[in-house]
């Protein structure tokens, strides 16, 4: 761990927390993840290497502690007291890139795996009434095999899958990766994106209506942009970059 080799407190929390992938480390132990492939999911483009040092050096300093999972194979992560003392810099760093950071994504940032892991653990499944409920989302301008994905829930909880599950769909949502991320971040309001056309839902009139509780967006949404000149053009604005292919390893 790098150190700026000062006694100043804010220099000793700065050398903890600003170290890189730890601040969303730290976010998703703060939302319940607790199991390192959960973590991983949440942290992509970090390997399981360096995400395995960054939960030694935070249990080594006291802000993450490490029990063994109720299988008894196995490890979970949680956060200590410590560690939750910093969630409210968490939050509060999160609504200050909401008010001031939002601009037109880059397609570096186009993370498909991260949005897919947002929604999965977000939406909420009793929207639909009791019973199993399928949405399927498409993307239209991806390839054919990152395309289609489908969001199962029954029983309080939402089960990611990339392969058809051979179940009846209740509801079809058609968009890009982009409007989608623009969707569930706030930059595009979901009223709006399905009276342009960037959103296309097509289900029973039951379950369209349910669509807004489903989706439950980033819980930064509603946190207003004071950023001047912060213009989101619709999607299609920029050509699919090569890097894009990253974050669809992680939805393989």
């Amino acid at each position: 761990m790098r150190t700026y080799g000062q006694f100043c407190p804010i220099s000793k929390a700065a050398e903890l927390f600003c170290e890189r992938w730890t601040p969303l480390i730290i976010r998703d132990l703060g939302k319940g993840v607790s199991r390192f492939s959960e973590l991983q999911r949440g942290v992509a483009r970090a390997s399981p290497t360096l995400l395995s040092r960054r939960l030694k050096e935070l249990e080594s300093e006291g802000l993450v502690e490490r029990r063994r999972s109720e299988s008894g194979r196995g490890w979970t992560y949680h956060l200590t007291t410590p560690g939750q003392d910093l969630m409210p810099l968490v939050h509060a760093l999160g609504a200050w890139g909401q008010r001031w950071s939002r601009r037109e994504l880059m397609d570096h940032e186009l993370d498909a795996g991260l949005l897919l892991w947002s929604m999965e653990r977000g939406s909420r499944p009793d929207a639909f009434g009791g019973g199993r409920s399928v949405v399927q989302l498409t993307f239209r301008e991806r390839p054919a095999r990152w395309r289609h994905y489908w969001f199962v829930g029954g029983n309080g909880a939402t089960q990611l899958c990339i392969k058809d599950p051979g179940f009846e769909i209740d509801l079809y949502l058609t968009t890009t990766l982009r409007d989608m991320i623009y969707i569930w971040r706030g930059d595009l309001p979901l009223e709006a994106a399905l009276r342009k056309g960037k959103l296309e839902a097509i289900g029973k009139a039951t379950a369209r209506s349910a669509l807004p509780r489903w989706l439950a967006r980033s819980k930064l949404a509603d946190v207003k942009s004071e950023r001047p000149n912060r213009d989101i053009p619709s999607a299609g604005s920029r050509s699919r970059s090569k890097r894009q292919a990253e974050s669809d390893k992680a939805v393989r």
